[in-house]
């Protein structure tokens, strides 16, 4: 049954009419025009308690073009968004940045260049791009031979300051999981390094490598300790210059890889790229990383997709460090002076107020993974409503899949939903828009939570505790039976 959840509830008409489809076991409005209603035990609200979700439920569902509320329940209560908040994020940077924006990643020349020899420091400069990987810097570091450099006599230095150093997006996720790395102004395969491990007589060969589809550098700035135990599956201690990792034995069977994060993104980039320097012939010195703003001679520079392209992929993969990046970038450019993402949270929560008028947004950060962030479903169809006039989001939004009876998806749905997912152990959202099968369309939002047992959790059992995926799989039956719902209610 449902432990908590408001009574608080409310029944209103869209400004168009919907077409009927399957029907659900309580009947639909039979008018869709606004009129007093009171307070009613109705048909989402049986939905709800036949979830049987421990915590809270929260949603709201309004006319995407008018904004007539629909339906709604709980009030103004927020609860954690997880990665729907990635939405919002990227409503933020599409209205700060705007579409075409392009983060630069450059090499620079600090010192005069005679034969081909930089009798001067050569500075690999961060502008902030998530999406840089291996490829890119491999072309970076070719481009760089091809503009004539051949030796580099001074120090070979990284800039990471175009952002604020983050350790982890989020400190209470376990220090191996790969969605939480560190955060700076320059960054490499999502700050992820590949740990891969194959059985060799009694022991184990390990890799540690900066891999793409092209490329496998191995990497210093990142170790591996296989040690005689089983738990716990790995530690994490950091140095000076590198990410010390060690591994529990018993875990490892025949073989297998993962993604680790990176916790020093600066020194990461430059280990790759000293490497791929010396495939095209230059020998750099040990990497220095300088948060000092740089100036000289530009060598060679990498822009990145436009932002539309980079906040699709964001979306349809649901990449932490993105949204964190895109986020943070986005204030610093309406001018706030922000040293953490907590900072960088609050800015974009002042535009959500200012642009949207709404109050009930309060993240912590900007992908969703902080469970202290809270948002009221509300005030997100408001942004939505507000961003279905521009169409600048919908086409940005993954197709969201209804299934029948089976499981099964089902093809050719007559109600198509565009949304943002979001997951946390414990934690379930759903936000974006419906079409309905008479083309009448609808902006939403669906949070569930569990808040205080996920407190509960003790942080090295976070990655799979028992009963989310349990939980995790009722709150996504709720999600798809109230989209059903809105979408088959008979107008007048």
């Amino acid at each position: 049954m449902v432990d908590r959840y408001s009574r608080r509830f409310f029944l209103a008409g869209l400004g168009a009419s919907v077409v009927s489809g399957t029907a659900l076991a309580d009947a639909p409005l039979q008018s869709l025009r606004p009129q007093l209603r009171g307070v009613q035990f109705s048909g989402a609200e049986r939905l709800v308690q036949a979830a049987r979700l421990r915590g809270d439920v929260v949603f709201a569902v309004a006319d995407a073009k008018t904004g007539t509320p629909l339906e709604a329940f709980g009030g103004d209560q927020g609860l954690p968004p997880a990665s729907v908040a990635k939405a919002l994020t990227a409503l933020y940077a599409l209205d700060v940045l705007g579409a075409d924006y392009r983060f630069e990643t450059t090499l620079m020349a600090d010192g005069p260049i005679e034969n081909g020899v930089l009798n001067g420091d050569l500075i690999l400069v961060g502008g902030g791009d998530p999406l840089l990987d291996t490829t890119v810097l491999a072309t970076m570091a070719a481009n760089l031979r091809k503009a004539g450099i051949t030796e580099v006599r001074g120090a070979f230095k990284v800039y990471d300051g175009a952002l604020p150093y983050v350790f982890s997006i989020d400190p209470g996720q376990p220090d191996h999981l790969g969605y939480s790395p560190a955060i700076s102004g320059i960054s490499l395969n999502f700050n992820r390094v590949h740990f891969e491990w194959k059985r060799q007589g009694t022991g184990y060969d390990v890799t540690m490598d900066a891999r793409t589809a092209k490329y496998t550098p191995s990497v210093d700035m990142a170790s591996m300790r296989v040690e005689s135990r089983n738990l716990p599956i790995y530690t994490y201690q950091p140095s000076a210059r590198q990410d010390r990792w060690t591994v529990a034995k018993g875990a490892l069977g025949n073989g297998g890889a993962r993604w680790l994060p990176v916790r020093k993104p600066a020194l990461y980039v430059g280990d790759v790229f000293r490497t791929l320097a010396r495939t095209n012939g230059i020998v750099l010195g040990r990497v220095q990383v300088t948060r000092e703003a740089p100036s000289g001679q530009v060598l060679v520079v990498h822009q990145s997709d436009p932002l539309d392209s980079i906040l699709r992929g964001m979306l349809k993969y649901s990449t932490n460090l993105t949204a964190e990046m895109v986020g943070m970038t986005a204030s610093k450019a309406r001018g706030a002076d922000i040293q953490n993402l907590a900072e960088s949270a609050a800015e974009m929560n002042r535009w959500a107020t200012e642009t949207y008028g709404v109050t009930g947004i309060a993240m912590v950060d900007h992908s969703g993974l902080g469970d202290a962030s809270r948002m009221a479903p509300h005030d997100l169809v408001t942004a939505l409503v507000a961003a279905r006039k521009t169409g600048a989001l919908r086409p940005l939004l993954k197709s969201y899949n209804l299934l029948d009876s089976q499981g099964r998806p089902v093809k050719d749905h007559p109600i198509k939903v565009n949304a943002k997912t979001g997951t946390l152990n414990f934690v379930s959202g759903l936000g974006g828009f419906i079409t309905a099968p008479d083309g009448s369309e609808l902006a939403f939002a669906i949070f569930t939570a569990d808040v205080d047992h996920r407190a509960t959790i003790p942080r090295a059992l976070r990655e799979r505790p028992e009963g989310a995926r349990s939980w995790n799989n009722r709150s996504r039956k709720l999600q798809r039976a109230l989209i059903e719902r809105w979408g088959t209610l008979k107008g007048s």
